[in-house]
């Protein structure tokens, strides 16, 4: 396994499912409030160009409650690129600290990163892709369903890095993964047909949200404009106008589907508050395995297991 946690598909199938497991039971053991502690005098360094309050939350609770201390460097304590570059920042990391998460607008930041670290590093989201969500995501469905194989998992909305990282997912665990998206909005076309090619899934993009709806396991959604693009919200309306996730939509998927959202939602854009309060809506557990699938990642990165 390598030191880092980049993409998903830096793992093999086994070291996915392997990981799921571990998740299983870090949470158990924190739940019952077991003195588990591998991280007992580590410390973690927090790098964050974008603000997130779940992923600060997630990673700085989580690595407290595994016996280490998480460290906030804020865009203010680290202009990654601009105030110095990430090669010596990784450097300097290294020297105090046993790990590194770094949640980053320019993904070439976090390849340099993990390039010149000596510790572990972990992508906690770039523009590109956001590994620990989907590991969180896909732990969340095994907990819903019992099962990770052959769901049809259907994404409504922006090609963006959540895109990205189902994609790279699909590329080691079969899936039915259908994006639905307006077609200037598509994901990254490399990323795609990398996924495609390697013929574990079977992958979809379309432009049709109820098309894309019928028979899914789980509908996904994100908000229309990630941070960095809230200035392009406006236009992005009109493009998006037809891909809410409503009641009406639901209704074309499987009885039993749930919804999912990476969060922070934009209630009445994206997804409308009465799907976001229904009892198919499951984004709050959701929200709590970022901590526990995370936990799980930096435990195997470190050897912790």
């Amino acid at each position: 396994m390598d030191k880092n946690f980049l993409h998903v598909d830096d793992w093999s199938l086994d070291e996915i499912l392997g990981s799921l497991d571990l998740a299983t039971e870090v949470k158990a053991k924190l739940k019952n409030r077991e003195n588990y502690k591998p991280f007992k005098d580590h410390s973690l360094a927090m790098v964050f160009a974008k603000p997130s309050a779940r992923t600060r939350v997630s990673f700085e609770t989580g690595f407290f409650r595994l016996g280490g201390h998480a460290l906030f460097l804020g865009p203010s304590d680290i202009d990654m690129g601009k105030r110095e570059p990430a090669k010596d920042v990784a450097r300097v990391l290294s020297g105090y600290n046993d790990m590194i998460m770094a949640r980053l607008f320019d993904h070439e930041h976090i390849i340099e990163l993990a390039r010149y670290a000596d510790i572990p590093v972990v992508n906690g989201l770039t523009d590109y892709n956001h590994p620990c969500q989907i590991m969180a995501d896909i732990f969340t469905v095994k907990e819903h369903f019992g099962q990770v194989n052959d769901l049809k998992i259907v994404y409504i909305g922006d090609g963006n890095n959540i895109v990205h990282s189902w994609l790279r997912l699909a590329s080691r665990l079969p899936m039915h993964f259908v994006c639905a998206c307006p077609e200037t909005y598509l994901p990254d076309s490399d990323t795609l047909e990398a996924a495609k090619k390697t013929g574990v899934s079977q992958i979809e993009i379309i432009h049709d949200p109820g098309q894309a709806a019928k028979g899914a396991d789980v509908i996904y959604t994100d908000v229309w404009a990630s941070m960095g693009k809230k200035h392009e919200l406006e236009e992005r309306k009109r493009h998006f106008k037809e891909y809410i996730v409503d009641t009406k939509l639901m209704a074309q998927a499987n009885p039993k589907c749930v919804f999912m959202h990476c969060l922070p939602a934009q209630r009445g854009l994206e997804v409308t508050d009465e799907v976001m309060e229904s009892p198919a809506c499951i984004i709050f557990p959701q929200a709590e395995n970022r901590m526990h699938m995370q936990n799980a990642i930096m435990i195997s990165i470190a050897g912790k297991a």
